[in-house]
Order: C-alpha cells, then structure tokens, then sequence
C-alpha cells in the first residue's frame, strides 16, 4: 500500500527523528510504499492567503492552488501523520497543511453546502504518532484537540471506514530513556503490522 507519511517537526536530530526512523523500519518491514512528506523540509507554506481563500470555494482553483500535495494525497491509501503537540494543538505548520488539503475539491465535496460530503473514500487507514510535553491528564482536560484530529476529523473524509490508530507518547520532557526506547519499539511494532 503507498502510505503517506505527513512529518511536522523541524529538528534532523529530535526524537521526532527517532521516531520516524523506527516508523519507516516498520512500514518497510510490511511491504508499504512511503512516500514522506516533510513539511519543513519540504518548505510548506502553511498560510491560507487573500487569494487561496477567495478561490477556497472553487473545488477547480482550490485543488490548483493546493495540487502536488492534493494529488500525493490522492495516490494514497493510507496515512501517517507524526508530530509534536505544541500549546495542546498541532504545530501551525501541520495544522496549515490540513486547512489546505481538507477543503473542496481535494478531500470535501461541498457543491451542495448544506450537504458536505467525504471524498478520500480510498483512504483505507490513518495513524497518528504524537509526542506532549505535558501529561495525560493535562491534554485530557484541555480536550485533548489531536487526539480528536487525528481519530474524528480525519475519519470523516474517508467515509468513516478508515481503521484509525493513535499512539501518543505524553510527558515526554521527563520521559525516561527506557520509556523512550519503549515508544519507539511500539510503534515500529505497530508499523510493521500496518
């Protein structure tokens, strides 16, 4: 299966690395096709200008404006989305790219308003791998907005049949090595079983 593995963090040498290194081991190990999207290294812009948001509504313009990412997307059956959580949310930086890519003509059919309708029905699954600096209960009473991202917005453009994971790695700033080496070795478990 060809994975798109959407990468939000702006460190080569974080543990986010880390973690992507062992994410790529597993993926590889089953079969999967990635293709990385690397919003830093790539460049992203993340900024919903006057233009791209006049041309929003327009499934044609929005989808030109937005189309070597749409059509990764696209060629994709599955998805893996890996960042940290910063201020209790996703970086700016992935949040952008999900405000570009989730919008009529690439996954949102909105030709009747009062009706939208998914249109990543090819999309067979979607992990998201996600580092806090806080703990648990800490993103719990702030709602915890990726968690809800990644396992209800997402879902939603695929028709809801996408079988969804989420591994999360929460207090990492006091995280011991041992419960580092931990989450690394799950989710290449994880991956591997993709």
């Amino acid at each position: 299966m060809r994975v798109l593995y959407v990468y939000c963090h702006p460190l080569d040498d974080s543990f986010h690395a880390a973690i992507r290194k062992e994410v790529f081991a597993g993926l590889k190990q089953a079969g999967h096709e990635i293709d990385l999207l690397d919003l830093y290294a790539e460049g992203f812009d993340p900024v919903l200008t006057a233009q791209r948001r006049r041309d929003y509504h327009d499934p044609a313009r929005n989808r030109a404006n937005n189309e070597a990412h749409a059509d990764r997307l696209m060629a994709a059956g599955a998805m893996v989305v890996q960042f940290p959580t910063w201020s209790f949310g996703p970086p700016a930086m992935l949040k952008g790219w999900f405000d570009r890519m989730f919008g009529p003509g690439i996954a949102l059919d909105l030709s009747d308003p009062a009706q939208a309708r998914p249109m990543l029905m090819h999309i067979k699954r979607i992990t998201g791998i996600a580092t806090y600096g806080r703990p648990r209960w800490q993103a719990i009473a702030m709602a915890d907005p990726p968690r809800k991202i990644i396992k209800r917005y997402l879902p939603w453009f695929t028709g809801g049949h996408a079988i969804v994971r989420y591994h999360a790695l929460y207090h990492m700033n006091i995280a011991t090595p041992t419960q580092r080496s931990r989450f690394l070795a799950k989710v290449r478990r994880e991956m591997s079983r993709f």
